[in-house]
């Protein structure tokens, strides 16, 4: 298991190019890309984004690349048609704001597109040779940040579990015992109210009133399904593959299970621990939150 925070950096040297590649992930409920550095070759781009899919399925990963060399050693030409784009485009959000002032040539000149190396290819593939070293130097040390905090998730996840396994034994031997406790209770009231009368307890009837009373509140299929699940998320925390969606859908179906009990119990010592379960149990929603 796997967390979805983490930040790796790689470099890689190749046909005189120095590319330096940072990624920092954090939590995202499906896989979000964006890059940090602007104007890059759409095939540099490409590279970056398939060797990431391959080595993570969810999470927002942001991409910073440097290319210590770039645009030193070819001449410099500008994209006239582009910088005309640009200019209009600028120009005409200075008259809908009211400026006077005109548009600055380096305003122009500094977006993206405008200005490139003469020869844009041969320099798109020395920064792809330099790539691809430097993005598997910054994944590596990016998956094994999200493999620490994956086992420190684990850990902390699996002694939750623990304690709601803790708290269903409980609460099922609280709800063993609830008949008889009632029994007990419609007893004593009972014989208290019809002893004024000189009455006697119609037994068989009390016995109807406790057998109706102990299937209204029976929550045996409720503890058994809450067991199967807590065992499904024990099973999912230790495999080596994605299972944040797993665990997200099996949160929810806990606390399906913790509320219909809560619901059944007219015990007070059941619904305390029914309290505390759910206290638990959004702790173990926010952490599956972070989890790959």
């Amino acid at each position: 298991m796997k967390s979805m925070t983490g930040h790796g950096r790689g470099i890689g040297e190749a046909a005189g190019r120095r590319v330096t590649v940072e990624i920092r992930a954090v939590n995202h409920r499906f896989f979000d890309l964006k890059f940090k550095t602007s104007a890059l070759d759409p095939r540099v781009e490409d590279a970056v984004g398939q060797a990431i899919r391959k080595r993570a399925e969810r999470g927002a990963f942001a991409v910073n690349l440097r290319d210590e060399v770039g645009g030193r050693g070819g001449p410099v030409r500008v994209d006239v048609e582009v910088a005309r784009s640009v200019h209009a485009g600028l120009d005409e959000l200075r008259r809908a704001l009211g400026y006077l002032e005109p548009v600055p040539l380096a305003l122009v000149l500094a977006q993206p597109g405008v200005l490139a190396t003469a020869d844009s290819a041969a320099d798109a593939e020395a920064v792809l040779a330099a790539l691809a070293p430097a993005i598997d130097a910054a994944l590596d040390s990016l998956v094994a940040m999200r493999r620490r905090e994956g086992r420190a998730l684990a850990e902390d996840l699996l002694g939750r579990l623990d304690r709601l396994a803790v708290l269903a034994e409980e609460v099922a031997a609280l709800a063993a015992d609830a008949p008889q406790s009632l029994a007990d209770k419609l007893k004593e009231r009972i014989a208290r109210l019809l002893g004024v009368a000189g009455l006697q307890i119609d037994e068989a009837r009390l016995a109807t009133e406790i057998v109706v009373f102990a299937d209204r509140t029976d929550v045996t299929e409720e503890l058994v399904r809450l067991s199967a699940h807590l065992a499904a998320m024990r099973g999912h925390i230790g495999e080596d593959v994605p299972v944040g969606r797993r665990l997200d859908f099996l949160v929810q179906e806990l606390g399906r299970e913790i509320n219909t009990i809560g619901s059944k119990s007219q015990s007070s010592e059941i619904a305390r621990r029914i309290v505390e379960a759910k206290a638990e149990l959004e702790k173990i929603r926010e952490q599956v939150q972070n989890v790959e």
